[in-house]
């Protein structure tokens, strides 16, 4: 198939609106944390990533050829990206647990010298997977905690279309319909992080004057 076929653009131009929303819901967790500068890294990690698959998708639907270098940055980043976001949540009392400090240097470089060997950054799919879900379950835990049950929904269902867009993105049989349905189930999961983020964020900067409401 040809690559107009495979991606027109339309479908190349709107896979720029989760990138984005994605990238902004990270961002507006750095109103949730105190490492601003270490979650303005990872979502600029997490972007590019996102920015380059769908730059690739872009030039092949305009007849520009095949980026597979494009394409293959997209895994690699988002590992990185959500590997320090991971580590940045998951901080207890300024201290990352000594098992998330082995974890993630570790998984990356298992999956780095797999990508080596086998030629195909894929392998960095199962990083970004565990990363992406340890960060989730860690903001529905944090919403959790702080009373929002709207925010700890949206985080899970983030995650939840997360697995499921994994497991069909490995069909063989992307046909131009089915890409559209993922990316737009994708952009709804997006955009549920980004309103979820959002809540946090104004939790952080508003936060109730009663200190018991914290743990309902």
């Amino acid at each position: 198939m040809s690559a107009a076929v495979d991606y027109p653009v339309s479908l190349a131009v709107e896979d720029f609106v989760p990138v984005l929303l994605t990238t902004v819901g990270v961002l507006l967790l750095r109103h949730s944390v105190p490492e601003r500068r270490a979650v303005l890294a990872a979502a600029v990690l997490i972007g590019c990533g996102g920015a380059a698959k769908a730059t690739a998708k872009l030039l092949a639907a305009t007849g520009h050829g095949d980026h597979a270098w494009l394409r293959g940055m997209l895994f690699p980043l988002l590992t990185l990206g959500f590997g320090l976001l991971c580590l940045i949540l998951m901080r207890q009392g300024g201290r990352v647990p000594l098992w998330l400090r082995i974890l993630v240097p570790g998984l990356i470089a298992v999956c780095t010298a797999g990508a080596v060997l086998s030629g195909d950054p894929i392998v960095f799919l199962v990083s970004t997977t565990v990363f992406a879900t340890l960060a989730g379950i860690r903001l529905i835990g944090t919403a959790r905690r702080r009373g929002d049950i709207v925010a700890a929904n949206l985080f899970g269902l983030q995650l939840l279309v997360f697995f499921i867009l994994g497991s069909l993105a490995s069909r063989p049989d992307q046909t131009v319909a089915l890409q559209w349905g993922e990316q737009l189930s994708n952009t709804v999961a997006q955009a549920a992080f980004a309103y979820a983020a959002w809540r946090l964020a104004t939790a952080s900067q508003h936060p109730a004057t009663d200190p018991t409401q914290e743990t309902r």
